[in-house]
């Protein structure tokens, strides 16, 4: 595993310790996990922008559009 040094404001610091604490984990674990959450967030938020744009050019632009397309497959 690699290690990688982080530097934090105090405040975000001490709301890491709270967390942990209350969570019973430790900050590595939770910083760990919060950054595995953003890549996963960006990387879907990137896919949907693609996927809309494919979407929208074959005339889907609601949820419900997506629905008449996709119930008879």
């Amino acid at each position: 595993m690699a290690t990688i040094t982080l530097r934090v404001p105090d405040e975000l610091d001490m709301e890491l310790e709270r967390q942990s604490a209350a969570q019973g984990i430790s900050k590595s674990d939770l910083a760990r996990e919060a950054l595995r959450r953003h890549l996963l967030v960006t990387d879907f938020r990137a896919l949907r922008a693609e996927l809309m744009a494919r979407a929208q050019a074959l005339g889907v632009h609601t949820d419900g559009d997506a629905f008449l397309v996709l119930k008879d497959r």
